[in-house]
C-alpha cells in the first residue's frame, strides 16, 4: 500500500487515540507498569464536603455550625471511633472500614489559599503545585520516574485530565465519540502510522486498550456511568495496568446539600466497591485508592441548606495495600477560634503529602524526587506518618 498523506504529527496522534473512543460521561485515565502494586486516583470535582462525609459528631460545636446537616449515630451516622461518624450514604463502604481497607485523612488541602475558584483549585490539585498550577500533571510526572519499566497511560475525557497530561505517553478516550472501525480501516491506519514509531505505538496502544475494554464488558454495552467507569478501570487493573485515575462530579453543594451530597457519596461508594469487585481479591490486596478534592467547604451551613467554598477537606484512602480503619490527620476542631478565617475547617496537612506517601509505598519513587519533581515545595520524606502507617 502506497500512502502519501502527510498530516501534522499532533493531528495523527489525536486521530490514533480517538479510534479507541468510548461513550463515557466521566473522565478516566490509566497507566501500565511491570510491578504488582496498583494505585488509583479519584478526583472529586466540585469541592467535596469532608465535614459531611466524616462528621465530628463528638465535637459539640459541630451541631451549632450545622443544625440541619449534622447527625449522630442515633440519627444515621456509622460510628467510626467514638468521635467521627460516616455519612449514611456511604453505608456500602462501612464494611471496608471494619476490614481495615478504608481510612480518611481529615483537615487536608493543597497549598491553595484565600481564593475559591474550582478551576484554579483543581488545576493545583492535579499539577501538584505549591500554590500555583503547573503545566503538567503530577501523576504523569510520577509515571516518568518509575523504575518498574515502561508505563502506559490512557485518558477518557472530553478534554484530557490534567493529572495525566505531560511528556509521558498517554492515550485518550473521549466520551463524546464512539467510532467503530472496520478491519480494512485498521489496516489503513496501521500502514499510515507505520512511517512514524510514535504514531505506530499510539495506535497499537489504542487498539489494545479498546480490545481489553471489550473483553471486560464481554459484549455488554459499556455503561456511561460511574459504575461503568469503575468496572472498566477495575478490569484493566486486574490484568496488566497498575495505575488508574478518574473523576466523579457533583460535589458543589451550595443549596439542598442533604440530597445532593447523598447522591454523590453513593456514586463514590459505588465506584470504590465496583473497583474492588472487578479487580478481585489478589489485585485489590495490592491496591491503594486515593480520592481527593480541590478544597473543602465552609464549616457553617448557609441559608439554603448547603455549604459554600472552603479550605480544609478530607481525603479517602481505600484498598488492601494500606492499613485502614483510622481517621488520620491532625484534627483542628471547629469551635471558636479554631476555624480558618473564622469560616472553614483549618487545614493542618498537605494533601500532596498523602499522595506522595502512596506513590512512595506503592512504587518506591525517590523521596527527594517526590519533593521536587512531582510535588514542588513539598516537605516529604520516608518518615512521613502516611508512609509509616
Amino acid at each position: 500500500m502506497s500512502i502519501t498523506f502527510n498530516p501534522t504529527r499532533r493531528a495523527l496522534l489525536g486521530g490514533a487515540c480517538s479510534l479507541a473512543a468510548m461513550p463515557l460521561t466521566t473522565r478516566f485515565a490509566l497507566a501500565e507498569g511491570n510491578g504488582d502494586n496498583r494505585f488509583v486516583a479519584i478526583i472529586l470535582r466540585g469541592a467535596m464536603d469532608g465535614l459531611d462525609l466524616v462528621q465530628p459528631y463528638g465535637d459539640p460545636a459541630f451541631r451549632v455550625l450545622r443544625p440541619e446537616l449534622a447527625m449522630t449515630p442515633d440519627s444515621g451516622l456509622y460510628d467510626l471511633d467514638g468521635y467521627f461518624g460516616l455519612h449514611p450514604a456511604a453505608r456500602d463502604l462501612y464494611p471496608l472500614w471494619r476490614r481495615g481497607e478504608l481510612s480518611f485523612v481529615h483537615a487536608v488541602s493543597t497549598p491553595y489559599r484565600n481564593a475559591r475558584s474550582h478551576f484554579d483549585g483543581q488545576d493545583i490539585l492535579e499539577t501538584g503545585g505549591n500554590g500555583r498550577a503547573g503545566q503538567d500533571g503530577w501523576l504523569n510526572r510520577a509515571i516518568g520516574l518509575s523504575q518498574q519499566g515502561r508505563l502506559r497511560a490512557i485518558d477518557v475525557a472530553s478534554e484530557s485530565d490534567l493529572i495525566l497530561q505531560g511528556e509521558q505517553d498517554a492515550e485518550m478516550w473521549s466520551p463524546k465519540a464512539d467510532v467503530p472501525i472496520a478491519a480494512d480501516e485498521i489496516q489503513f491506519f496501521e500502514a499510515l502510522y507505520s512511517r512514524d514509531k510514535d504514531f505506530a505505538r499510539a495506535f497499537r496502544q489504542a487498539r489494545s486498550a479498546d480490545m481489553s475494554a471489550d473483553e471486560i464488558f464481554a459484549g455488554e454495552k459499556i455503561e456511561a456511568s460511574t459504575e461503568g467507569l469503575a468496572r472498566l478501570a477495575g478490569g484493566f487493573l486486574r490484568e496488566n495496568y497498575r495505575i488508574a485515575a478518574f473523576s466523579i462530579n457533583g460535589w458543589d453543594t451550595h443549596a439542598g446539600q442533604f440530597d445532593l451530597f447523598a447522591r454523590s457519596t453513593n456514586n463514590l461508594s459505588t465506584a470504590i466497591m465496583t473497583l474492588r469487585r472487578e479487580m478481585g481479591p489478589a489485585a485489590w490486596g495490592k491496591t491503594v485508592v486515593l480520592a481527593m478534592t480541590e478544597f473543602g467547604r465552609t464549616a457553617r451551613q448557609n441559608g439554603t441548606g448547603g455549604t459554600d467554598h472552603g479550605t480544609g477537606g478530607c481525603a479517602v484512602v481505600a484498598g488492601g495495600a494500606f492499613p485502614g480503619g483510622r481517621v488520620m490527620g491532625q484534627w483542628p476542631g471547629v469551635g471558636d477560634g479554631e476555624l480558618y478565617a473564622n469560616r472553614d475547617l483549618m487545614p493542618t496537612g498537605d494533601i500532596r503529602e498523602v499522595a506522595a506517601a502512596m506513590l512512595y509505598r506503592q512504587f518506591g519513587l525517590d523521596a527527594a524526587a517526590l519533593s521536587t519533581n512531582i510535588f514542588p515545595g513539598l516537605d516529604f520524606s520516608a518518615s512521613s506518618v502516611f508512609v509509616r502507617a
